[in-house]
């Protein structure tokens, strides 16, 4: 099978289907070899890895991810690439295809029947318009992963590395560094894709912790924490926990645990780091339990 990172053959394969992108997929198609290359390379795959790909196209990167990996799941919510990826995928025996929308399947179950329970190795062009929710789905269901490297636009990626005290900082940046060293690999301008789009992209690799880097009491109390000091940014922190419906401590709770923090009662969410929303959070568990006490 010719390499079909190349524009002509993407090309001729295109024609020879009739195939037409759909907008609501969010379909832009890798045409550059290097770009390939360089996100096989990042994904560092052995004959041992099952590796999970999320919209595999005509197969430009799946036939890639065959030659390394033992197993390749290529997950494909459109139809119509069903019978192209049948073609473009024909001398590839460990190559399963699956049209569904990866949104609405058990990766649990997935992984279980694929890989007897194993951890994939998620590698993916992900459509830009789901690329939070697809991730934060395989994160926060506890799927067993290793590793997710996928391309992304690159003001998402830039967002998931962020630190405090950037505009750009925020739940998404705290929620995979919860669950993941972020790493962007490479940037990869509009013109490696068919059709372009219109913003620029990178690809970033997001290693899972095999324990988050910071000790939480109730990991459900510390998103919601999170969730509501990003909600409403201009607001103080303590004015956007009182002010949230997932948050049950009052004010002088919440002031009362900042201060044990040496945390100004005027600070903003953004400017909290992992580690402190983690000891807030502790905080606040250890006050109920001293109160009902």
């Amino acid at each position: 099978m010719a390499d079909l990172s190349n524009p002509k053959r993407t090309i001729e394969v295109i024609q020879k289907y009739s195939f037409v992108f759909q907008k609501k997929f969010g379909q832009n198609f890798l045409i550059d070899p290097y770009v390939v290359e360089k996100i096989l390379t990042s994904a560092t795959l052995t004959k041992e890895d099952c590796v999970l790909e999320i919209g595999p196209g005509i197969g430009t990167m799946t036939q890639a991810l065959a030659e390394q990996a033992r197993q390749v799941i290529a997950v494909e919510i459109d139809r119509n690439l069903i019978p192209i990826l049948s073609d473009t995928l024909a001398g590839y025996s460990n190559v399963t295809v699956i049209q569904a929308d990866i949104l609405k399947m058990d990766l649990k179950k997935l992984a279980q029947e694929q890989n007897g329970g194993r951890a994939f190795k998620v590698v993916a062009n992900l459509p830009y318009y789901i690329t939070t929710p697809i991730i934060m789905s395989i994160l926060e269901s506890k799927v067993p992963v290793d590793s997710i490297t996928v391309m992304v636009q690159k003001e998402v990626a830039d967002r998931m590395k962020e630190m405090p005290g950037s505009k750009e900082y925020g739940a998404l940046s705290l929620a995979i560094q919860y669950y993941t060293k972020p790493e962007i690999v490479a940037n990869v301008p509009p013109n490696c894709f068919i059709p372009r789009p219109k913003v620029g992209s990178a690809v970033i690799r997001l290693t899972r912790y095999k324990e988050p880097p910071v000790f939480v009491m109730d990991e459900t109390l510390l998103f919601a924490l999170i969730r509501a000091s990003f909600n409403q940014r201009r607001k103080t922190l303590v004015n956007g926990l009182v002010n949230s419906q997932e948050i049950t401590y009052t004010k002088e709770q919440i002031q009362a645990a900042l201060e044990a923090q040496n945390l100004s009662l005027s600070i903003r969410g953004e400017m909290l780091s992992l580690q402190q929303f983690a000891e807030l959070s502790n905080l606040l568990v250890k006050m109920i339990k001293k109160e009902s006490k």
